[in-house]
């Protein structure tokens, strides 16, 4: 499967390009990250839980970044065995190109793969998955290197959840 997108980051290149190879960050921004650990010159080593329709696994892999030109360009090289469940793999070009508002346009071209189980379930319930995935991913980094967006009401939004959450269904109804 393939797919791509763009994302306006209100960050100059270079803390996009250094935010990419630090491993605390990777480890903030991918869902349901573990541990990650490692280098851009060694690689990665990851670990991630993740839930794909009726299957879940915890995948272990390794991660390598390769092509870097600094604040410019790079490839993300991944791939993780799920047991049971599977693999998984894949690559993402990722540029940046600074924008008019002294931000940076990234953009990203991933290519993945699966196997196993996974692969049973069938490419429209992988494609969504694979498209949830690197948005989050996107949108973490993003959050992280802006700050939250102006005015969001995560944090009621958050509590709001949790109190539904509470009430039940029935209390959910009543509302």
């Amino acid at each position: 499967m393939q797919m791509s997108d763009t994302r306006e980051i209100k960050a100059d290149p270079a803390t996009v390009y250094a935010a990419l190879l630090d491993p605390e960050m990777l480890k903030a921004c991918i869902p349901g990250a573990q541990e990650v650990e490692g280098s851009p010159e060694e690689g990665y080593s990851a670990t991630v839980t993740q839930k794909v329709g009726p299957v879940k696994a915890t995948f272990k892999g390794n991660v390598t970044m390769s092509d870097m030109v600094e604040n410019e360009k790079l490839t993300i090289s991944g791939e993780g065995k799920g047991g049971a469940a599977g693999f998984a793999k894949g690559a993402a070009v990722v540029t940046f190109a600074p924008n008019a508002d002294g931000g940076t346009t990234l953009s990203y071209d991933v290519d993945a793969k699966v196997g196993g189980k996974l692969a049973q379930l069938g490419s429209r319930i992988i494609d969504g998955f694979a498209k949830k995935m690197a948005d989050n991913f996107f949108t973490r980094l993003q959050t992280a290197l802006e700050g939250p967006a102006e005015g969001d009401d995560a944090g009621e939004a958050a509590e709001a959840e949790e109190v539904a959450k509470k009430k039940g269904w029935f209390g959910r109804l009543r509302g």
